[in-house]
């Protein structure tokens, strides 16, 4: 097809050209002239104190705007938001996620959340409510998640402390590795000493060190087999106390990411304005008309496809019917069964006439003269 068949279609279908477009256009215009008033109203979060900075934040690196304006989107429509807020407000649910949009302004960590309602007075509300259930989970969580974890390393130092205390219970000895210590340096002093009362020749006063040292050295030897256990559970205690640390850190960092957050000090509400029905009416109408005019060229070619199979259909129809014409060399006769007309007489069952003459033959030709009898030549030469 080339263009002028195009447009000769397109001006045979220009009812449905224009007439889809223009209902769909008339029905959206209805929609939005007809329907309730709506109200709208915008939160500003600006909460630059979460996003980048130290390492220690949660939103660090060259995407940390767009990863937090991502993670609010997200946490604004997550279901455990949704109904929290819809419990505050007596929303519902399909109603919040159907009115509120977040928005980043630019490529800053500023975001704007928009509620659009039939109600006036739930618009404050709900946006006041968002606001603080999305922040809370963004960043509440999170000193949620350290609280806990200051709690079970808690827990272990307090687990790994009790069983020191079991031990030192059990084997009646407190803090044997100090007393380990301080008996090798015991050991080592009397040595000293014995050596120099042996030079001086004092040996009353060498035999009583090393008496001391015999002693000592029994002490040892029933300290050293001990040690290691009691060794494992300090280093139990000492690894509870370094998490207990780190927990703690980390809880504090939480809590300091939890303050920043604080909807109280980074969020803003604009006031509720009615929403324009030119520009909701512009808004929803040009689409319309668009989809309208989609559908109605997919509704002509529909039409154009369907005609051309009827009139296709409609041609087979006809040829099928049209009578066969008649072949050349036929008589005047009556018709043959195959169609053919005898030169003279009536019909053959087979096509043929036999003439006074002569016989048609298949064709309709003159066949050759019939042979004549032998018995009436001499009576028509007597003649």
């Amino acid at each position: 097809m080339e263009i002028v068949d195009y447009l000769r279609v397109a001006r045979r279908r220009l009812w449905v050209l224009v007439g889809v477009p223009v209902v769909a256009t008339a029905v959206a215009a209805l929609v939005v002239l007809l329907g309730p008033q709506r109200y709208t109203a915008t939160s500003y979060v600006a909460a630059p104190a979460l996003v980048g900075g130290t390492a220690a934040q949660q939103y660090t690196g060259t995407q940390a705007a767009n990863q937090f304006a991502a993670a609010f989107a997200a946490a604004v429509t997550s279901p455990q938001v949704v109904d929290q807020v819809s419990a505050d407000t007596g929303v519902a649910a399909g109603d919040l996620r159907d009115g509120l949009t977040v928005e980043q302004v630019g490529a800053s960590s500023q975001l704007t959340l928009a509620y659009t309602a039939t109600s006036r007075s739930t618009v404050v509300p709900v946006l006041t409510a968002t606001g603080k259930r999305a922040l809370s989970f963004l960043f509440t969580s999170q000193v949620n998640i350290a609280t806990g974890e200051v709690g079970a390393a808690n827990d272990e130092l307090t687990a790994a402390t009790r069983a020191i205390n079991d031990w030192e219970k059990t084997n009646k000895v407190s803090q044997p590795d100090k007393l380990y210590q301080a008996t090798l340096q015991e050991i080592a002093s009397m040595r000293q000493q014995q050596l120099q009362m042996q030079a001086v020749g004092n040996s009353r006063g060498a035999d009583a060190a090393a008496g001391a040292i015999a002693a000592g050295q029994k002490r040892l030897d029933g300290l050293g087999p001990k040690l290691p256990d009691y060794q494992a559970l300090l280093a139990q205690r000492d690894g509870a106390s370094t998490a207990l640390s780190s927990a703690r850190q980390a809880l504090q960092q939480a809590r300091a990411q939890a303050q920043a957050a604080d909807p109280t000090q980074v969020t803003s509400l604009g006031e509720v304005q009615p929403v324009s029905r030119g520009r909701a009416l512009v808004g929803l109408v040009l689409p319309v008309a668009g989809a309208g005019l989609l559908l109605a060229v997919l509704l002509v070619a529909v039409l154009e496809q369907v005609a051309r199979s009827r009139a296709a259909a409609a041609g087979r129809t006809t040829t099928a019917q049209r009578p066969s014409a008649t072949k050349p060399g036929a008589g005047t006769g009556p018709a043959a069964v195959d169609g053919r007309a005898d030169a003279v007489g009536p019909a053959g069952v087979n096509g043929r006439a036999n003439g006074a003459t002569g016989r048609a033959d298949t064709n309709g030709r003159a066949a050759a003269p019939a042979p004549r009898d032998a018995g009436a030549e001499p009576e028509s030469r007597h003649r």
